[in-house]
């Protein structure tokens, strides 16, 4: 983009005021996509340009929702788009996409902030992607379902899918708490669209836990405006990217919710007239998800790992959204009512998971046949289910009752008690190593 210039040719009058959508009409030198206009007020309030019309105005949207903009205002072009200080001075602080304290302490100095690198959060994705100069590093998370089914691969995204109420956040937060500690890693947080209430859950996990130290946390809440909520996640990427690049770190990345995104994409779609595409989401919304899912990978640098949690809508695993996050997914873990209801925790419906990391090559030879073994059993008992609820477990042959028991086995032993749960429930938390679990189950089926 062009440098800042100060002159009247980079002034606009902002005309329309709908919600958060302000029209801002220029004469001349016509502002890019993306780039930050900022209102001549008290406030200077920033205004990001979202598409183009009529070849003299700039259809903008109010990313701090201020109410105090008045039609015939004066905008004026930066010449850049939103950008985010980052840094180490970013680290042990919770902010918004703007990267405004929202942690009660107060903003960093400004002779800090001038010195600090900004990066756009519209970055595109690193190029030279190189996964395979680097061995597969497997981070156990001492969670046995996971580790068994669906490896926490270094470099590799997984994904937590499943409705309201079924468990996505307390297992994220176990897998921060386990992972975050055993690795050392920098980890980055991002809640998206999700509940003040589990924002203040988390962080005080964190500051319990002492990772706070080691912690970036971003939040656009169901609160703020659709605009905050779908910036959010690019912001923390964005800090993410710095650490990977410039400091030639591992991070990792979680981010809750990502269908809370798609959402506010959606709602922003709707509130600037734009024709719904499949399912009715935003016309935009695969290459929005690619782009970003893009930006959440490995190269000679460093590396992120990313968990994503993904908000299931009525249960609909087939809902287009859920299966636009999925197709970029490495490990799918999908969380059940019906395994909930069993009082199994977490909930993972072991069939309906999958991983494409749970291969020899990453897990070896033992951990992967065991899988296969234990997949067939699981399948098997989901099929012999229905006829004992008729005829009863007893009128079963001999060999379909063995595996019948090894899978009932297996169910309860993949149910465990969370650290994280345990000053709530009183009830003693649980960590296996990927041993553990092999030695487990090896001894239920053998």
């Amino acid at each position: 983009m062009s440098e800042e210039n100060q002159n009247t040719d980079e002034l606009g009058v902002v005309r329309v005021l709908r919600d958060i959508v302000i029209k801002v009409q220029f004469s001349e030198n016509m502002p890019e996509l993306n780039e930050i206009i900022t209102v001549e007020n008290e406030q200077k309030t920033p205004l990001l340009v979202s598409s183009l019309e009529h070849g003299d105005t700039a259809v903008c949207l109010n990313i701090a929702g201020d109410r105090s903009i008045k039609k015939g205002a004066l905008a004026r072009r930066t010449g850049h788009s939103l950008e985010i200080p980052v840094g180490d001075e970013m680290i042990g602080r919770v902010w918004d996409s703007m990267a405004r304290p929202i942690d009660g302490l107060e903003q960093l100095p400004q002779e800090v902030l001038d010195k600090m690198e900004k990066r756009s959060i519209f970055s595109p994705a690193f190029q030279e992607t190189s996964l395979k100069s680097r061995p597969d590093e497997i981070l156990e998370t001492g969670i046995k379902v996971l580790d068994f089914f669906t490896p926490f691969v270094k470099g590799r995204k997984i994904g937590i899918v499943g409705g309201a109420g079924v468990g996505k956040t307390v297992l994220t937060m176990e897998m921060i708490n386990n992972v975050a500690v055993g690795s050392g890693a920098l980890s980055i947080f991002a809640g998206i669209g999700e509940r003040i209430r589990e924002g203040h859950e988390l962080y005080d996990t964190l500051k319990h836990n002492d990772l706070l130290k080691t912690t970036a946390m971003f939040f656009g809440q169901m609160n703020e405006n659709p605009v905050q909520r779908s910036l959010i996640g690019l912001s923390a990427i964005t800090l993410a990217e710095h650490f990977r690049d410039d400091q030639k770190k591992d991070i990792l990345l979680f981010a809750d919710n990502m269908y809370r995104y798609i959402q506010a994409r959606n709602e922003v779609s709707t509130i600037i007239d734009q024709t719904p595409a499949e399912g009715g989401y935003e016309p935009t919304i695969f290459s929005d998800v690619k782009a970003l899912q893009d930006r959440l990978s490995s190269n000679e640098n460093g590396s992120i790992t990313a968990l994503q949690t993904i908000y299931v809508p009525a249960d609909d695993l087939s809902d287009p959204a859920v299966q636009m996050i999925q197709h970029e997914l490495d490990s799918i873990i999908v969380l059940s009512r019906a395994v909930a209801a069993q009082g199994i925790r977490p909930s993972v419906d072991i069939n309906a998971s999958s991983s494409s990391l749970l291969t020899p090559e990453i897990v070896g030879e033992r951990h992967y046949e065991l899988s296969v073994r234990v997949q067939a059993i699981l399948q098997k008992y989901e099929s012999l289910k229905g006829i004992v609820a008729i005829i009863g477990e007893s009128e079963l042959s001999a060999e379909d009752r063995e595996d019948y028991g090894k899978a009932q086995k297996l169910i309860k032993f993949f149910s465990q008690q969370f650290n994280v749960m345990e000053k709530m429930s009183g009830i003693p938390g649980e960590h296996y190593t990927r041993e553990d679990t092999l030695n487990g189950i090896e001894d239920i089926i053998k």
